[in-house]
């Protein structure tokens, strides 16, 4: 195998008695992007794993692992408060993890945003129970999406009230 002029000829035509032309490495770019996009669902999940093995989480009934893959992931405290944002975040909405952390998903609403969705979350958190909402929210250059929420209240081993973890994607 040569390479010529950021070109790969897999044999020598000379060598094979066969005419071939030598083709522009491309693939490597797709290779290269999706090493990335494994290293940050990789890097995404030991963090939610670390972060329920700390608050002793039962999350058995959630399948992050497929979720993970297709949606953005917030964890935030029993206030609200965001401690975790997956990668998906940044894709979704233009915010780095670093900007939101220790801010409350409220940011992502604005003027357009329904009152009647926000109160029925509401109360689906004041219940502590799993929900599933779409609800016009806002990026971080102030265009508007639909966003469908699963949100699930998380409880530790002994059965308390510990985080809120939100799957959040696109709707279309």
């Amino acid at each position: 195998m040569n390479s010529v002029n950021g070109h790969i000829k897999i044999f020598d035509e000379s060598e094979a008695g066969l005419n071939c032309n030598s083709v522009p490495i491309l693939c490597w770019d797709f290779h290269y992007e999706s090493i990335n996009e494994l290293k940050t669902f990789s890097s995404d999940l030991k963090r939610i794993k670390n972060i329920s093995h700390k608050f002793k989480w039962d999350i058995s009934h959630i399948d992050i692992n497929q979720r993970l893959k297709d949606e953005a992931v917030l964890i935030t405290d029993s206030e609200q408060k965001i401690i975790f944002a997956s990668e998906g975040i940044n894709k979704m909405t233009g915010y780095t993890e670093k900007e939101i952390l220790g801010k409350y998903p409220k940011m992502f609403q604005g003027p357009m945003t329904s009152l009647s969705v926000l109160k029925e979350i509401k109360i689906a958190i004041e219940k502590q129970i799993p929900f599933k909402k779409t609800i016009l929210n806002y990026k971080k250059n102030g265009e508007t999406y639909n966003c469908t929420i699963h949100g699930f209240p998380v409880f530790n081993l002994k059965g308390n009230l510990s985080h809120f973890i939100a799957f959040e994607k696109e709707a279309a």
